[in-house]
Parts: structure tokens; sequence; C-alpha cells
């Protein structure tokens, strides 16, 4: 089963990031392959394109995915991490992605970059057309608390007009003269 790019993209650290051995795949090589471009270049990706995992993190990142390449190897049990991993995986941001890319320069690394990143940039436009939506509804919400106060109050105020018998009508008395010396 290939899995769609979006299922890739994980969030670590409050970013959104791609583990290593899926980007290999996704570039055309092999993990160990890539992970050597990627410390050869180690100035083209400081911490904001690209970190290392630590175990807390890995194990989340585990907790997280479903189905990836992480959940392959023989000796998985073995060493403790999914895939026979010696070494705990990089993650790659939007940018690390593209400068991957750069640094890899073969024609499906490049091909991929593009992809990569417009998948990022969907996602990002994602994320902000769902927080207009919940922005908007929350000023609709605001909207139908006042206006049900206001409609409480105005239900209130015609309850008795709308039920003149309910209410009594104040004694005012009777009129004409009275026996016993009361003036009205």
């Amino acid at each position: 089963m290939n899995p769609t790019l979006e299922s890739l993209i994980v969030e670590v650290r409050g970013q959104k990031v791609i583990v290593d051995e899926d980007l290999a795949n996704l570039y055309g090589v092999e993990t160990k392959v890539f992970n050597q471009a990627i410390k050869r270049n180690k100035i083209r990706f400081p911490e904001e394109f690209a970190f290392q995992l630590s175990n807390a993190e890995f194990n989340n990142l585990k907790s997280q995915i479903v189905t990836s390449s992480l959940e392959h190897g023989e000796n998985a049990q073995e060493i403790g991490f999914w895939g026979g991993r010696r070494k705990l995986p990089w993650v790659f941001t939007e940018h690390g992605v593209l400068m991957a890319a750069t640094v890899l320069k073969s024609d499906q690394a490049v091909q991929m970059s593009l992809f990569l990143v417009r998948a990022f940039v969907r996602l990002r436009e994602q994320m902000s057309a769902n927080h207009a939506i919940l922005t908007r509804l929350l000023e609709i919400d605001k909207q139908l608390m006042q206006h049900d106060g206001s409609l409480r109050d105005l239900y209130r105020k015609l309850m008795p007009l709308l039920n003149p018998e309910t209410e009594k009508a104040p004694d005012k008395g009777r009129l004409g003269f009275q026996k016993d010396g009361a003036k009205t």
C-alpha cells in the first residue's frame, strides 16, 4: 500500500515534518545514503529545517503513525526501534525537504521536492481555512448568545400582553356612595 503524501506529514515540536526514511523513499534513495548526504551538508540544515528526534519523540511518533515505512524490519524488536533502526531518525520541515533535494541533485529529487513543497503549502492552506472557519463560528456563536438574551427579554415583556387573563386588574375600589361613610 502506498501511503498518501499527507499521511507522511506528522507534527513534532509544533512543526509539520516528514521522517527521514519516508523522505528517502520519496526521493528514491536508501535511508542510509540519504542521511549520509545530509550529514555531509550539515551546514545547510539548521534546526528549523531538520532535527533528530529524542527517544520520547520517537516513541510518540510511533504511536501517531498507523502504517509507515518505520514499521518494517526483521530485528525491530531486538534493538527496540521499528524498522531495525540503530539511530534515532531525523525529521525535515518544509524548508528541510526542499534543501534535501538540493543536496541529492537527482531529477527525481527535484521533482519530488516540488511535489512535497506543494503538499506542505496545501496543508498550510487547509489549516488557515480551518482557522478562518473556527473564527467565524465563534463570532456567530457570540451573536447568537446576544440575540438569545434579547429574545428572552422580549418574550418576558410580551407574555403579559399575550395572556391578559392571567393578570388581575388592580382593585380600584367601589364607585359611588358607601354605607360605612368611606369616600372614594
